[in-house]
């Protein structure tokens, strides 16, 4: 689904067999965020090859509750021959995790894969310049995830609040 400047890609999990539990950050706990019945759905920006961007992923549950926020920062994003968007992979990606309260208000954020920037780094993948780019960037789209205004957030939040989706 097209939407001004995004594109939805919605996925629902039928039959899972090896449920995904990930821990929250700062917190000695796990919530499940894929298994059977449970929705991911995808706003994929639409802004171009070559220009640095992220993309959400939000993982909700059998009932519809969000249980995670995921964002891959990337370098970049355009559509294949199959007419399937991907994006250039800048390795870091942030989480966040809702309030108990408030499923689409982030109590919990992180930035992980760090250690993946760092190997692309020391390959040549990516550039120093680009890896501090993406640092900060991570930085940045948490700020905005603790503080309720990512955009992407939005866009995910309208879309599934349509009784047409």
């Amino acid at each position: 689904l097209h939407v001004p400047g995004h594109v939805i890609v919605d996925f629902v999990a039928h039959e899972v067999h090896r449920p995904l539990d990930v821990p929250i950050p700062g917190q000695d706990v796990v919530r499940r965020v894929l298994d059977s019945g449970y929705r991911w759905v995808r706003a994929h920006p639409t802004s171009g090859e070559g220009v640095s961007g992220s993309a959400l992923t939000v993982q909700l549950d059998p009932s519809g509750r969000p249980v995670q926020f995921y964002i891959d920062l990337h370098g970049g994003e355009g559509w294949h021959d199959s007419g399937h968007p991907w994006h250039d992979d800048l390795y870091l990606d942030v989480i966040g995790h809702p309030a108990e309260h408030d499923p689409w208000m982030i109590d919990a954020t992180a930035i992980i894969d760090g250690d993946e920037l760092d190997e692309a780094v020391t390959q040549g993948l990516v550039t120093p310049d680009q890896a501090d780019a993406t640092w900060a960037h991570a930085r940045q789209v948490e700020a905005q995830l603790r503080s309720g205004t990512y955009p992407p957030l939005h866009v995910l939040k309208r879309y599934l609040e349509d009784p047409y989706t």
